[in-house]
């Protein structure tokens, strides 16, 4: 029995039928002749008969019956789903799957970061083409900001489609010819990544080793350096983010440029929240992450190179090991000149990003990194008078990376499990060797805020409390307020100082 005969059953005549749908009872006449009731009925029909008779049975006997078709189509290739093929269900997913709506959290880990509301909202607004004039004139307005905030005049600064680790990958791929020499520091988890890129370029890699927590040691470099006369090139991590450590960016440089060598600088974690000052500093190529300090949506990696290493690229005789990241044939796209397609620019994560970098610009680079230090500083104070303790020597902590070490016989996965699901906090674990061993907070961006430092605070002490640790509840909120307080006094002082 097809679904008109049963919903005349059901209410007993086509004339009931036709009142309780409020239709013309000629309507109901029609359905009951040509066995089916439109598709555009199958809410109503389920909500009539309270669920007695299925939308989805509706739909699939409308589709059967009529199914829908374009002219521009020829008769044997309808849309829609035909009764008795079941072809195409094989391949469904095996559960109902429902729009997703990710739960609220408060992000303090490695990254991502949380986003600005007004970033989510120019995230939203609508698509435009890569080409079109008005997001032409946007990347323009969007390299000026980057340049603002890498401190720089490099014309070729825009970001690369794709996360910091591409950023990584243009750099080295573009720069790293088959048969060069570098040397690669590693003191963390990322310089073994730029390692990695050495090797898959065909380069020969110097390790220049120290351990994790510290920074690269400037004479080690220097002394590479000197057996190594060849080396062309010095790569090194500003701001590792599996530490929390920080390097001195400047004199390393300098260190390189004195026996003539280029230097890759990675900054993925240290832009717009440590100084990062490119054109004072000397930097030949850096790159940087979206989703870091900047506090926009991951998937976008900053990078500028300096105009010294852009001839060099241009004038390299063999062929870039990449096409996708190939400088000479993104320079068509990003350039000052007229726009060459070269591929299909994420048009509205660009968006977020501007909007991400003109917030810097509202509040001023070296207030974005004096917020970043005067949160770190609350919630060091609050992390040790719970006794934990930081993996880095004080002089060498990254503001917006805070590792310390877990409690003896505390197991740190737990607590983080526990910070998730009861507080909606997440922060970090360590990696390689110190998986399970330390804890890695994250100051970054847009949650680098008060707020985030006393519920971290609170939360972990509430944690540690549970598992046994014998802490004072509130001790480690106090020190943050205290201080934030003599944080509060001295500029009170310094501003009654200058004026």
């Amino acid at each position: 029995m097809n679904c008109a005969l049963r919903l005349v059953e059901i209410f007993g005549s086509q004339a009931d039928l036709a009142r309780a749908f409020q239709l013309d009872r000629a309507v109901v006449s029609h359905w009951v002749r040509v066995g089916y009731v439109p598709a555009r009925w199958a809410g109503e029909v389920e909500r009539l008969t309270s669920g007695r008779i299925g939308a989805v049975e509706v739909l699939d006997e409308a589709s059967a019956k009529k199914p829908v078709r374009v002219k521009s189509r020829p008769d044997d290739a309808p849309f829609g789903f035909q009764q008795g093929s079941q072809a195409m269900s094989h391949f469904a997913p095996s559960k109902r799957i429902q729009s997703f709506h990710p739960p609220q959290r408060t992000l303090m880990g490695p990254g991502p970061t949380e986003i600005h509301p007004r970033v989510l909202t120019t995230m939203s607004q609508p698509a435009i083409g890569y080409l079109d004039p008005v997001f032409v004139e946007m990347m323009e307005e969007l390299k000026s900001l980057l340049r603002y905030v890498f401190q720089t005049r490099n014309p070729l600064t825009f970001p690369v489609s794709g996360p910091g680790s591409v950023g990584m990958e243009f750099c080295f791929v573009n720069l790293v010819a088959p048969g060069d020499k570098v040397i690669v520091c590693q003191n963390g988890v990322f310089g073994g990544r730029m390692l990695e890129n050495v090797l898959r370029c065909g380069g020969i890699p110097v390790v220049v080793e120290d351990k994790w927590g510290e920074p690269v040691d400037p004479q080690k470099v220097e002394d590479a350096l000197k057996k190594n006369k060849d080396a062309r090139i010095v790569a090194f991590v500003h701001a590792e983010t599996s530490t929390g450590c920080q390097s001195d960016a400047k004199l390393l440089t300098q260190i390189a440029h004195q026996r003539d060598a280029l230097v890759i600088v990675d900054a993925v974690t240290s832009l717009g929240g440590s100084p990062v000052k490119v054109e004072e500093w000397e930097i030949d190529a850096i790159y940087s992450a979206s989703q870091k300090c900047l506090s926009c949506t991951p998937g976008l990696s900053p990078v500028s190179i300096s105009e010294r290493l852009v001839e060099r690229v241009r004038k390299r005789k063999d062929k870039i090991h990449s096409w996708f990241m190939d400088m000479n044939l993104l320079l068509g796209y990003w350039g000052a000149t007229t726009r060459t397609y070269h591929h299909t620019a994420p048009t509205n994560s660009l968006f977020a990003l501007h909007e991400a970098l003109l917030l810097i610009r509202e509040e001023g680079l070296e207030n974005s990194w004096a917020r970043h230090q005067r949160h770190h500083v609350a919630l060091k104070a609050g992390l040790e008078a719970m006794g934990l303790e930081f993996v880095v020597a004080e002089k060498h902590q990254l503001p917006q990376m805070n590792a310390v070490r877990c409690p003896e016989g505390v197991d740190e996965a737990a607590v983080r499990k526990t910070l998730l699901n009861e507080f909606g906090l997440e922060i970090g674990a360590g990696l390689g060797p110190l998986a399970g061993k330390i804890w890695r907070f994250g100051l970054m961006g847009y949650s680098c805020r008060p707020d985030n430092v006393m519920l971290c605070l609170s939360a972990l002490g509430s944690v540690l409390v549970d598992m046994g640790l014998p802490l004072h509840v509130g001790d480690a909120e106090a020190a943050a307020h205290g201080a934030y307080a003599q944080m509060h006094a001295r500029d009170a002082q310094r501003k009654k100082r200058a004026a």
